[in-house]
């Protein structure tokens, strides 16, 4: 057999194995949740593979579906239909990807389709379009005018690019006209594919004259027309492809200049794609690595080693606020794509990604890409597709960033790992550092968990050897941890002190204004006061949707009430709604209220807030810490998105206005919560040269996780809250499911959350590793009008218990759905609301 012929029998095949297609479609729907069958053309068989994007026929739809697999002839059910396109030059997802989508769906009961979404950035997504084209003019001719079929005839011959779904959204009585035209043969059905974000393109403008031509076309051009002369020239005089609308800003020409130039050649159009840059391209000079500490150098050893390995592995870098763990990420990473492996670095906060990507920018360039959810559609979109395209080596981005579509990672970083937001709100609820752990299964990689105060279950796991384990116990420059000290608010109080603030943190304030130094103020509230009450009925102004009390917003203009949960507002009442009374009061502080204290105590300093509020713009967060860098201002307030990540120099005071504002919420993590974010917020102060102070204030500074957080002491913290937890049956020691009934009537909620128990608890007697708790009301009871009903199930793996669990909530689910509401389920919940 010649060259020639072995290329036939391989080209055959191709197209014998790949004959019928396995598609997952884009509906998130239990029915519809398993691999759907399509043929794929011959000819197309050497452009289909594995994670390829296609349009498909889904019932009277044409659908977008990404390919999964691959069929036999004998295999396959016995009707197919055809794929109708394929949207992509290469296949958006790689093989891995489609394999992780599938343990997503698998480990956190999600449909197939949603786990696929997930791995996307949402500008991937095309939408199938329909056209309609005369095939008989005749036919359509003979109708009498005005009648709805000459309409028709007039707008497909006028209006050729109007959709059919454009059609009938304004006039939907033709939609039986259209359909008998089409089956009669006197229209076609055309479809096209548009993208939700198309690539963003610039057109440039190039002079293709020689200098002879040139002058000959000045001397043609009437000297009345300056303006065309001009831009000609200045066209000409670029020597390359330039922006028109740069052009446009230096010449002061216009579309009319330009256009007699284009009719006559003198002057080329062109269009050309340009990548949107989130963070522009100024980043600096280059920074070179800077020299490690011992303690440093041993963690990038065993970073290194691991990396090196091509074997997968974690290990949790446990370093004290301020130990240089940054710094030990961007050598290790160095060193993963000096061996020709790509790297993916995390952080919880999109407060902090400016600030690292702008030292991974300096250290690395144009290496690095940006993930995260404040980039505009637009901009996630090419990042993606610079990743996908092999353009970078590097990711840094929040916790979607873990789906970074790299064919070689060598190492993955989850810096702050104990941090709430690694895990996903909606469906699938995944928790980033287990889908790195898998992914570092599949690559063969290494992923480090870094933090100063590691989730329970990470430390835990390295105590029992599970995972490694390296220690940063001091400072890189040597500087000692802050002195803290907690400050007894009954004690103030009782000393007549009803200011937010204390004796002690208004004097430190004091000083550092003095001193010209810098103060970070931490409370996790935002708005002006918690609640509003009427001191002469009880009145408590709520949230009619959620049942919630509204937070009280006070701004230049306006006061008003707000939901933080569904978003309703209402303006502030002057009278109490229920006992018209005078006596409505505020209560309880947030940030707004901080701020205004601020400024009645320290006129002359100037604040930064940093809430959701003052950071909904985009770009907000790096502006505002921008300024606080360059020292416009002198305080900086705001709530946990400045706890953590953050080194300015000049700081030497941090202080933290209500220290148990996490410590009463209704989860079990909360101590491990107020631990982790006091001790964060904490090592903002003294990071430089110089010594830093942390003034704590409290109404229950005896709280074990208060006192741990004062010395600065995990390895005690863990040891206790570990009792805690094992006695408690909780995580590390159990992992939780949650169910969540929910509708708009209580009943109906509350009688769903009952069948979901009754049958759990059939289907997992015996099981003596297995606590199911009881049917209660969530702890947010009521959301956005729906009543809402927990069911908690704890286990000790859930693979042991996943069989019984995914087929309680399918069935279940579907009755939820049957009485006009859903159930939910978080496996591995974090949280419990």
């Amino acid at each position: 057999m010649n060259g020639t012929d072995r290329q036939m029998a391989a080209l055959w095949e191709t197209v014998r194995n790949k004959r019928y297609a396995e598609v997952i479609v884009e509906v998130r729907a239990a029915e519809v949740d398993r691999p759907f069958h399509y043929e794929v053309p011959p000819s197309w068989a050497q452009c289909v593979h594995v994670g390829t994007r296609v349009l498909v026929p889904f019932g009277p739809r044409k659908l977008e579906g990404y390919v999964v697999g691959f069929t036999s002839e004998t295999d396959k059910p016995e009707k197919t239909k055809p794929l109708l396109e394929v949207l992509d030059d290469e296949p958006p997802l790689t093989e891995d990807l489609v394999e992780l989508a599938s343990w997503l769906s698998e480990r956190y009961l999600c449909t197939k389709a949603a786990a696929v979404q997930a791995l996307l950035p949402s500008g991937m997504r095309a939408k199938a379009t329909t056209y309609l084209k005369i095939k008989d003019i005749e036919a359509l001719s003979a109708f009498l005018p005005g009648t709805p079929e000459i309409e028709l005839l007039d707008l497909l011959q006028n209006s050729p690019k109007t959709t059919k779904e454009q059609m009938l959204s304004s006039r939907p009585e033709w939609r039986p006209m259209i359909r008998s035209f089409v089956e009669q043969g006197v229209l076609e059905e055309l479809y096209g594919v548009k993208q939700a974000i198309q690539a963003k393109m610039i057109t440039y403008l190039i002079c293709p004259l020689s200098q002879e031509q040139l002058q000959a076309a000045l001397e043609e051009i009437s000297p009345r027309a300056k303006k065309q002369k001009e831009l000609l020239a200045h066209v000409y005089d670029l020597g390359e492809a330039a922006p028109m609308k740069d052009i446009f800003a230096e010449t002061g020409a216009s579309s009319a200049t330009l256009k007699p130039l284009l009719e006559k050649g003198w002057v080329v159009k062109e269009e050309r794609e340009v990548l949107r840059d989130p963070y522009g391209v100024q980043h600096g000079e280059r920074q070179t690595k800077l020299p490690l500490t011992e303690s440093q150098q041993n963690a990038y050893n065993e970073i290194r080693s691991a990396v090196d390995s091509d074997a997968p592995r974690t290990i949790l870098l446990q370093g004290v606020t301020g130990s240089g763990k940054t710094e030990v990420y961007l050598q290790a990473i160095a060193a993963c794509v000096e061996s020709g492996k790509q790297a993916v670095m995390l952080v919880p906060e999109i407060a902090l990604t400016p600030q690292m990507v702008e030292q991974f920018k300096k250290r690395f360039g144009d290496m690095v890409a940006v993930m995260h959810s404040r980039l505009s559609a637009g901009e996630k979109f090419d990042e993606w597709r610079r990743i996908r395209g092999g353009e970078v080596e590097i990711v840094v981005g929040a916790r979607s960033a873990i789906f970074a579509p790299f064919r070689r990672i060598g190492l993955m970083i989850i810096d702050e790992e104990h941090e709430t937001s690694y895990k996903q709100d909606d469906h699938p609820k995944y928790l980033a550092r287990e889908v790195a752990m898998y992914r570092g299964r599949q690559h063969g990689a290494t992923v480090v968990l870094g933090s100063a105060t590691p989730a329970l279950e990470t430390r835990w796991w390295a105590h029992q050897g599970q995972i490694g384990r390296v220690e940063m116990p001091e400072r890189v420059r040597g500087q000692k941890l802050p002195k803290v000290r907690v400050i007894d608010m009954r004690l103030e109080l009782r000393e007549r002190n009803h200011s937010m603030f204390s004796k002690a943190l208004k004097k430190g304030i004091e000083e550092r204004l003095e001193r010209g130094e810098q103060i970070i103020l931490f409370l996790n509230r935002r708005g002006f006061a918690t609640f509003v009450l009427c001191r002469s009925c009880g009145f408590v102004a709520r949230c009619p949707e959620c049942e919630i009390p509204l937070t009280y917003h006070k701004a230049r203009g306006y006061e008003q009430l707000r939901c933080h949960y569904c978003g309703y507002a209402e303006r502030n009442p002057e009278q109490c709604p229920d006992c018209r009374g005078d006596h409505v009061r505020h209560f309880g502080t947030g940030t707004q209220r901080v701020e205004e204290e601020l400024g009645r105590v320290f006129p002359d300093a100037k604040v930064i807030r940093m809430d959701v509020d003052t950071t909904t713009g985009k770009g907000a967060h790096a502006e505002l810490l921008q300024r606080f860098r360059q020292k416009e201002a002198q305080i900086l307030l705001g709530t946990q998105m400045i706890a953590k990540g953050l080194d300015f120099p000049d700081v030497t005071l941090v202080g933290v206005i209500s220290a148990e504002s996490s410590l009463y919420l209704p989860d079990f993590r909360a101590a491990e919560r107020t631990f982790q974010l006091l001790t964060q917020v904490a090592g903002r102060a003294g990071r430089h040269e110089l010594p830093g102070e942390v003034v704590v204030q409290s109404y229950n500074p005896e709280h074990y996780a208060i006192q741990f957080a004062k010395k600065q002491e995990y390895e005690a913290f863990f040891q206790h809250e570990i009792r805690v937890r094992h006695a408690m049956h909780n995580p590390p020691f159990r992992e939780l499911a949650a169910f969540t009934s929910v509708n708009e009537d209580e009943d109906k909620a509350l009688a769903v959350a009952r069948r979901v128990e009754e049958r759990m608890r059939r289907e997992l007697s015996g099981r003596e590793e297995v606590i199911i708790l009881g049917t209660s009301p969530a702890p947010l009871s009521r959301l956005q009008g729906k009543y809402r009903f927990n069911v908690v199930i704890k286990y000790g793996r859930f693979k042991t218990v996943g069989a019984e669990v995914r087929t309680v909530y399918q069935e279940m689910a579907q009755e939820a759905k049957k009485l006009g509401g859903y159930l939910s389920i978080d496996v591995n919940a974090q949280m419990i609301l």
